[in-house]
């Protein structure tokens, strides 16, 4: 499998699959575009779950998709960006609704409202999955890393749309940059603690879990990493043998 990270980008973003502007109805020829590019991410994500990383091929997902070769590449330029799609498909769900919340609201609070109104666990659900799957690939794992760094790029663009129609608004561009940066590595750090809590565990209960760790990764950050009551068991909670780390005062 190859890989190309600013075309994995670009294939991944809605505009790719022909999504409308925001607050109109898409067309047909949108909705059938949308729809073949779920059924592509989906295949993937079922290919993936059956043979693993590296055990299948462009033809392989065009086949189960029911579509051609030439259709799989107007979507996607290799495996892996069909893969990191499923993970572009929860992060632009997020963006959605952070765009949807009032413009003068602080970023972090839009942020953890935006992963709040996600009320149902099963939406988390393919990202925790894809993540779980794509742990023992270096390979996939950089293509993960590369879905949460454009969600990053997100973050800085509606911000920024915020502040062309609230001038009040406007971050100092280190603030915003270092802000959306900092969102996105307490999402990741987030994935990580539920992993190593959970490992490939999809149940509901598994899945609520990582919702509201990524929201209280939100609320972390927003309280200026001031520490919390512990409420989460540590990392190591799995091995008695441990030793645990001496209390900082």
């Amino acid at each position: 499998m190859s890989t190309s990270s600013s075309s994995n980008r670009q294939s991944a973003t809605p505009a790719a699959a022909g999504t409308a502007p925001s607050g109109t109805a898409p067309s047909r020829r949108e909705l059938n575009k949308a729809a073949t590019r779920q059924a592509i991410s989906t295949s993937t994500l079922e290919l993936l779950r059956r043979k693993g990383p590296g055990n299948f091929t462009v033809e392989d997902i065009a086949d189960a998709a029911g579509v051609s070769r030439r259709t799989f590449f107007n979507y996607f330029n290799s495996t892996e960006a069909a893969i990191a799609s499923v993970t572009h498909g929860f992060l632009d769900t997020v963006l959605e609704q952070f765009r949807l919340r009032p413009a003068d609201e602080p970023i972090l609070e839009s942020a953890r409202a935006a992963l709040v109104e996600l009320a149902d666990p099963m939406t988390i659900a393919p990202m925790a999955e894809l993540f779980s799957l794509t742990q023992a690939s270096p390979v996939l794992a950089r293509s993960e890393l590369e879905a949460w760094d454009h969600c990053t790029e997100q973050i800085i663009a509606a911000a920024r749309e915020r502040a062309v129609h609230h001038p009040a608004n406007q971050m100092d561009e280190l603030y915003l940059r270092a802000l959306a940066g900092s969102v996105i590595s307490c999402g990741k750090a987030a994935m990580e603690i539920w992993f190593d809590r959970c490992g490939t565990d999809l149940s509901a209960e598994s899945l609520a879990i990582l919702r509201q760790l990524l929201i209280d990764s939100m609320v972390l950050l927003g309280s200026g990493f001031t520490a919390p009551v512990q409420k989460h068991p540590p990392a190591h909670h799995n091995n008695p043998s441990a030793p645990h780390s001496p209390e900082r005062s």
